[in-house]
């Protein structure tokens, strides 16, 4: 036989093969769902995080469109995090007493609280006034901040130890600061009553923000501090329930192990709830879009084995102790480098966070919340979910509001088929007994899914490339098979 005959011979029976494997992996057919036999019962609710800035103020363009796009959301545990970049807005007394004077200012942070409070009014919501007043910790020299505002001041957060030993000086701290949102006003360190006229219902309060990042604080003295400050507002406020830890990275496992462990903690202080965070991020500058879909996945796999681990340990320590997940997102670049995105992006991020909303349901973590509402260049413009020129909603938005409207606690997991060529899915009942399966493409190419027999005539809802800004679209099937686009979230809602 000559070389080219058996050459040609061998590309052909290599080209058989490869169709044959081909076509079974591009009918991503689903088996039959066996709706009587769920997995377990979901605990987990679809959320976000509003931050404190520039363009969440009521001077910004976008402000009306923002906070109404809150609303229309209707999430419950959004969490809302005045934060230090902007000193102005999130320290309510920047100055240390004086002689006969004190220096508390509610000015910048009563208006986008009360925003805030009135786009979530009938929801649970989750409060950290995170950033600490400067002049309470050890440093150097008296930690400087811009009169503008709006001006950002990255390095406010100076510090590793307080210079009040006792922690009452911030625990009092944060009695008036709750007392002020939430019982009508506060008596300040001379006595003099500040009013309000707050009254505000604060069902969760989370303390302190990433203390790994903003003040390097180790495990111990984040417990200490946490006890300091829980056990003067909870004899405030009872029925308020407090989240701790909000870590930034979940690399040390120190920090659960402590914190967690009842023994560690004053007596009486509860342990009702914590919470950490996840960003992905490209894995080296200019990395291109095509790249990410294996990037950003394969960073949320590798995020979710570290909560497995964490949950672990959760329920050895404390089982009763519930987990909140709130700040998933991307970050492709540092907060103050601007450039173009790409639209396709905000439908891969969109999928990321429907992927992790999806595992961590299977999980049992109780809140997962994506980050962030606002975010534009200077403030992380990449991990927006609203556009900051126009005021629309990005896909991020309208995947998060997808998940939130089909999926929540007491929905009954099921089985489908298996992950194949990037196609996740889930079965769920949900507590009003509808039948619905989540479908989302982790793959920037589209991918057609066959359906089981029971799914002609149901409905399709979905957000993808086609979208952009604009709602789901929902549509009756005509068919069992259909086409996901790139980086689509989907849900098909069957007929009863």
């Amino acid at each position: 036989m000559k070389p080219s005959s058996f050459t040609s011979r061998v590309l052909i029976l290599f080209a058989s093969i490869f169709l044959v494997y081909a076509n079974v992996f591009a009918q991503n057919k689903t088996n039959a769902i066996d709706w009587d036999h769920p997995i377990s019962i979901s605990k987990t609710t679809a959320t976000l995080q509003l931050v404190e800035n520039p363009m969440v103020r009521p001077s910004s363009p976008i402000h009306k469109q923002v906070f109404a796009a809150l609303k229309e959301l209707g999430a419950n545990y959004v969490r809302y995090v005045p934060w230090f970049p902007y000193p102005k807005m999130a320290v309510a007394e920047l100055k240390k007493p004086e002689g006969d004077k004190t220096f508390w200012d509610f000015t910048y942070l009563d208006s986008t609280m009360q925003a805030f409070m009135e786009a979530t009014e009938g929801h649970p919501v989750v409060i950290n006034f995170s950033t600490t007043p400067a002049w309470m910790w050890k440093t150097d020299s008296v930690v400087a901040y811009p009169a503008d505002p709006y001006q950002t001041c990255w390095d406010y957060n100076q510090g590793t130890q307080l210079r009040d030993t006792t922690i009452k000086q911030l625990a009092d701290y944060y009695v008036r600061v709750f007392s002020w949102y939430s019982k009508g006003g506060f008596y300040d360190e001379l006595g003099k009553f500040h009013k309000s006229n707050h009254f505000y219902k604060i069902p969760y309060w989370e303390v302190l923000n990433e203390a790994d990042f903003e003040h390097s604080i180790s495990p111990a003295y984040y417990t200490k501090i946490y006890d300091a400050i829980v056990s003067r507002l909870k004899k405030i406020s009872p029925e308020t329930k407090f989240v701790g830890l909000a870590l930034a990275m979940t690399s040390n496992p120190a920090y659960f192990e402590y914190f967690l462990n009842p023994k560690n903690h004053q007596p009486g202080v509860p342990l009702e709830g914590i919470s950490y965070h996840h960003y992905s991020s490209p894995s080296f500058e200019g990395q291109p879009l095509d790249f990410y879909q294996y990037t950003f996945f394969e960073k949320a796999d590798a995020f979710l084995d570290k909560v497995r681990y964490i949950e672990e340990i959760r329920k050895r320590l404390a089982p009763n102790t519930f987990t909140m997940i709130n700040e998933l997102g991307v970050i492709l670049r540092s907060p103050e480098v601007s450039g173009p995105i790409d639209y396709d992006y905000w439908n891969l991020a969109g999928a990321m966070y429907a992927h992790l909303f999806l595992e961590l349901t299977k999980l049992g973590i109780d809140g997962v919340g994506e980050s962030q509402l606002v975010g534009y260049p200077t403030q992380f413009p990449d991990v927006t979910m609203i556009n900051w020129e126009n005021g629309k909603p990005n896909a991020r938005y309208w995947v998060l509001k997808l998940l939130k409207d089909n999926f929540g606690p007491g929905d009954k997991l099921i089985n489908t088929s298996p992950n194949i060529r990037g196609i996740e899915n889930l079965g769920f009942i949900t507590k009003d007994g509808e039948k619905k399966i989540l479908l989302i493409n982790k793959k920037n190419e589209e991918v057609k899914v066959q359906l089981p027999p029971e799914a002609k005539e149901a409905w399709l809802t979905y957000v993808d490339v086609s979208t952009r800004e604009n709602p789901p679209v929902k549509e009756q099937l005509t068919s069992t098979e259909i086409h996901l686009r790139p980086f689509s979230v989907a849900v098909i809602k069957f007929n009863k």
